[in-house]
């Protein structure tokens, strides 16, 4: 009897099924950094505001915090920069073109192999398995190929080979090519470099070392209140600030709101520059007319200012803090609980308190914040010129209703945590010009301090006084 007939296929073996890739698990640290960059990019999250808490949700070590802290802030500060180095390893294609959370996936694996000391290779590799993860395996490879291309440089390598050359520009083209280079060496954006280079003047050297300190991670500043500095000193393991007589510096770092100090609002965290902001108005001396017993803190808000301004006052001075957001009038209210401050959410441009009432008024104004860039990562990529000039009308209306709140002989402060000339001399310089003010030598009131400019306004500086770049003008009401 023949064999039964045999189909065509008979012979053919089965086709090997494609194995089934490993399944990928981030490590925590990683996976939070990348978290903060999404919270940035989707809602517009604050860097400083979000970290703390994925922190507290993951509940990690001291070690993989600290890590995730640096992965997650140097990233983001950083940003311009890693995007130049990946548009060239990307054959010139715009970073911007990728899919939102593959770029955020190469922002974190270059920041990594170029400004820590993790090994390139283990970068790498924990940046793929990461992207697996999150992204898929296919973008996972892009990211593979596009991090290797990033470490065959280290950062000064990139930076020589993309920053341009003067060669025989003229002075104004050479100025605009340092420019391009001091931006794409310190992570700034060209505009923010214009600016604090007018505020800080033609020393390029000194230029260089103040963009430099805005990518330094910053010490913590605790203000001590209702307690001796030198018992908070005690308490915390601190060091006195050099320049307030009421400052401590945390250099180890650490989160200062687990000191009972702070909970019970004896003592406070505020940068030092800003702390000389309240002593140099309370100090300034007032000029001839009948004292108030009033101090006005106009945009009083989180409240910081007006809590040393209540301590810094004697019994006879009653303080008024005014701040137009209803939460953070409450914030004021709760930094000043016990204090003798009064609260209240007004608008400074439509005031409910009588010209001329009061001895003393400071107006930290709304600002761009170009001051506080070491403390606050991605503000350097949220502003714009634009910014900017929205701004300068509100502070000048707010330093016009400052100077009509303060009595003939008071003393205005006008504060802004930016060195941005077109809001700090400017705007001050227009006051003086619209009369009924002269201006005080505000360094007269910050005795001990060096290297505050040529007067009559004080500018601080990270790289000079290790505060935040706070500007400060003292005008006298005629």
């Amino acid at each position: 009897m023949p064999p039964p007939e045999r189909g065509r296929n008979a012979n053919r073996r089965p086709p090997k099924r494609r194995p089934t890739p490993p399944r990928r698990t981030p490590d925590p640290p990683r996976r939070i950094a990348l978290d903060l960059l999404a919270a940035i990019r989707e809602r517009g999250a604050y860097a400083n505001l979000t970290l703390p808490g994925l922190l507290e949700q993951a509940r990690l070590d001291e070690r993989d915090a600290a890590l995730a802290t640096e992965l997650g802030y140097g990233t983001v500060r950083w940003q311009g920069t890693l995007d130049a180095i990946l548009a060239r390893c990307l054959d010139r294609r715009p970073p911007a073109d990728l899919d939102p959370p593959v770029l955020d996936v190469l922002r974190l694996g270059a920041y990594q192999i170029l400004r820590t000391r993790i090994p390139a290779y283990a970068a790498v590799a924990a940046t793929v398995n990461l992207a697996g993860s999150v992204v898929g395996e296919g973008p996972a490879r892009l990211v593979n190929a596009v991090l290797r291309k990033v470490s065959k440089r280290d950062l000064e390598g990139w930076i020589t080979e993309l920053a341009p050359t003067a060669g025989s520009a003229d002075e104004d083209d050479a100025r605009e090519i340092s420019v391009t280079g001091l931006s794409l060496r310190h992570a700034h954006p060209e505009w923010i470099v214009r600016a604090i280079a007018d505020a800080l003047g033609p020393d390029v050297a000194e230029l260089g070392a103040a963009l430099a300190a805005n990518n330094e991670r910053p010490i913590v500043h605790l203000v001590a209140r209702r307690i001796a500095r030198d018992e908070l000193v005690s308490q915390v393991g601190g060091e006195p600030g050099p320049w307030s007589p009421y400052a401590v510096r945390l250099p180890g770092g650490g989160s200062p709101h687990s000191f009972a100090e702070i909970r019970d609002r004896r003592a406070g965290v505020q940068d030092e520059g800003s702390q000389l902001m309240a002593l140099a108005l309370a100090g300034a001396a007032l000029g001839d007319g009948e004292p108030t017993g009033w101090w006005l803190d106009l945009c009083a808000g989180p409240g910081g200012k007006a809590a040393l301004l209540a301590v810094l006052a004697g019994d006879d001075v009653r303080i008024l803090a005014a701040d137009r957001a209803p939460h953070r009038a409450q914030l004021v209210a709760q930094a000043t609980r016990g204090q003798p401050v009064a609260v209240v959410s007004a608008d400074g441009l439509a005031a409910p308190w009588r010209t001329g009432f009061a001895d003393r008024v400071l107006v930290d104004a709304p600002c761009s914040g170009l001051g506080a860039l070491r403390r606050r990562p991605d503000a350097r990529w949220r502003r714009s010129p634009a910014d900017v000039d929205d701004l300068v009308e509100l502070q000048r209306d707010l330093l016009a209703a400052a100077v009509t709140a303060a009595r003939p002989g008071g003393v205005v402060g006008y504060v802004t945590c930016s060195p941005h000339p077109a809001e700090t001399v400017e705007i001050v310089q227009w006051a003086i010009n619209r009369g009924g003010v002269s201006p005080i030598d505000a360094r007269t009131a910050l005795p001990e301090m060096p290297s505050l400019g040529a007067g009559p306004f004080v500018q601080l500086w990270p790289h000079r006084h290790g505060t935040d770049a706070m500007f400060l003008a003292l005008l006298r009401v005629s």
